[in-house]
């Protein structure tokens, strides 16, 4: 069964959702929240599965609460899913940066929805690597580059060398074929690097590789 919070600063929005989701088999809605500050505490009591997070909001903002969420205690069981009109890139990047494993579109149909948070829920990263790397070297050139990260050290030759390509937005398949190995080997490859690097996924992944300066925006 798969625990899913809704929050929306919109009452409309958030019936339009619990509509989507209340007749599928294997998902329980357990709460909704208006705004970041009732999404953070609902988080924690109600420690839900994965949280389908609007953008703005009043009081603490989408971005805000994904971040609290995720470093509060339900963080080790929460996924965050982020819901965006997608007017502003620098808003989606900022939630990628934040921990959310993805986003959808708020028109999005309602079997794109359900399929999302199944898939975000069994450990998907709901957001192409490519689009990802798009949207990372869009806004990193702003910013001066972050320090490495420390498990980067524990990484071996071929694992930091599938982390570059995983940054450049290359998908397991693609990867096996520039490395010449089989598509398990680099499945393993790229567990290992995410357990390393303390990821949670390929989004988070490719973020930390472009804000590190491990690969460089246009390369």
């Amino acid at each position: 069964m798969i625990r899913l919070l809704l929050v929306d600063d919109q009452p409309l929005v958030r019936a339009g959702l619990r509509m989507v989701f209340e007749p599928e088999d294997g998902v329980e809605i357990v709460g909704e929240a208006a705004d970041g500050d009732e999404a953070v505490r609902l988080a924690a009591e109600l420690r839900p599965d994965v949280v389908l997070m609007d953008v703005r909001m009043p009081r603490r903002d989408g971005i805000q609460a994904t971040a609290a969420v995720l470093g509060g205690p339900a963080g080790d069981v929460a996924r965050v899913l982020v819901l965006t009109t997608f007017d502003h890139d620098e808003y989606v990047y900022e939630a990628l940066r934040a921990g959310a494993s993805g986003f959808l579109l708020k028109d999005a149909p309602p079997e794109a929805l359900v399929a999302a948070v199944r898939g975000v829920a069994a450990g998907d990263a709901l957001l192409a690597p490519a689009i990802t790397r798009r949207l990372v070297e869009a806004f990193t050139h702003r910013r001066p580059p972050a320090a490495p990260p420390p498990g980067l050290a524990e990484l071996t030759d071929r694992e930091r060398e599938v982390f570059g390509l995983v940054a450049r937005g290359l998908s397991n398949t693609e990867i096996a074929g520039v490395l010449h190995v089989g598509e398990s080997t680099v499945k393993t490859h790229v567990g290992r690097m995410l357990s390393k690097l303390e990821l949670r996924d390929r989004v988070q992944a490719v973020v930390l590789a472009y804000e590190s300066g491990i690969v460089q925006p246009g390369g």
